[in-house]
């Protein structure tokens, strides 16, 4: 095996949304990068000339040995993974992510570099705290005990203690941040691994696109979420990797809404009212969830300031644009 040549950063799952981003910050910065997937490099959301691309199957252990060496920082996004329409369907397929984090942190103990970041999700809360959809925010200490979201965080919340445990008996210098569904252009938005900000932007783009103004909205819209913008997504990734604690921190907006409220916001940046249906029979998930930001306030000065609408707004305009290239229509 040829060794590949020392870098500041190597991203896993960079073919994916929030890797994407994460390989365009570190680039913009200045940072030498390796970006890794397994999807052919013509099917990622993002790539980059200036990056190392690579495409690689991490759930094999020989590949981790091949891309961890000689890179500074490892961010490990890669996982399989979407919003709830995939995760409840495929909780086995969710669960051997674990494999991927597990050779990765392997092969990080034999190389010793200076960081390695695991994203973690909300969805490692117990289910217990989220059972309302008047949610008392999420604090780091409600994960345990044990109860989070079947197949998906489960698969999280152990390799959370993996790393943890990896840092405690190998001296690995980890850091975990847990995201709290984060949203934003060059993603999935009509793929079955959609979150709900943009599968709510593609109904809408497409009831004004077919000028059919309906939308179908699962459950009754009154479940509750925050929704984090990429661009605080990133900026709280850097921070908890080049941070000091290997502790858990939440990343994610404390701005609650409704499903039925971001719908609202949606309809408002398009410009147009709508009729809606609700699919009770549709996967759901928790009943409300919300990021308590003390810690993260507390040990990084921060937190996620990106408001929902401004957000959406940009979200909206680049889910727009695929439905109507998609359709061939001219905007």
């Amino acid at each position: 095996m040829t060794a590949l040549p020392q870098v500041d950063a190597l991203v896993t799952g960079a073919g994916g949304f929030i890797g994407g981003h994460l390989v365009a910050r570190l680039l913009a910065e200045g940072r030498t990068v390796r970006a890794v997937d397994l999807k052919p490099l013509d099917e990622w959301y993002q790539s980059f000339d200036d990056a190392h691309n690579l495409c690689r199957d991490l759930a094999l252990k020989d590949s981790c040995a091949e891309v961890v060496p000689a890179a500074r920082e490892i961010y490990a996004l890669a996982a399989d993974m979407g919003g709830m329409g995939f995760i409840a369907h495929h909780k086995a397929e969710c669960m051997l992510s674990v494999l991927i984090t597990t050779h990765l942190l392997q092969a990080a103990v034999a190389s010793r570099p200076e960081r390695f970041f695991f994203a973690s999700s909300a969805c490692v809360y117990a289910a217990g705290h989220q059972a309302d959809s008047a949610v008392v925010p999420l604090v780091e200490a409600d994960a345990y005990p044990a109860m989070p979201e079947d197949g998906y965080g489960w698969e999280k919340l152990f390799s959370e203690r993996m790393a943890w445990h990896f840092c405690e008996d190998f001296g690995l210098p980890t850091r975990v941040a847990r995201y709290h569904n984060v949203y934003g252009p060059n993603g999935s938005w009509d793929d079955g691994r959609e979150k709900a900000p943009a599968a709510i932007c593609r109904k809408v783009a497409e009831a004004v696109l077919s000028r059919r103004h309906e939308i179908d909205v699962w459950g009754d819209g009154e479940q509750t979420r925050s929704f984090t913008y990429i661009d605080d997504c990133l900026t709280g990734t850097l921070l908890v990797t080049r941070g000091e604690s290997p502790e858990p921190v939440n990343v994610g907006s404390a701005e609650l809404v409704t499903i039925n409220e971001l719908v609202d916001i949606v309809a408002g940046i398009a410009g147009v009212e709508l009729e809606r249906h609700h699919d009770l029979s549709a996967p759901q998930g928790v009943r409300g969830r919300n990021s308590d930001n003390t810690l993260v306030r507390a040990r990084y000065g921060w937190e996620p300031s990106v408001a929902l609408r401004d957000g959406l707004a940009v979200t909206y305009r680049w889910v727009f644009d695929q439905v109507a290239a998609r359709h061939h229509v001219r905007v």
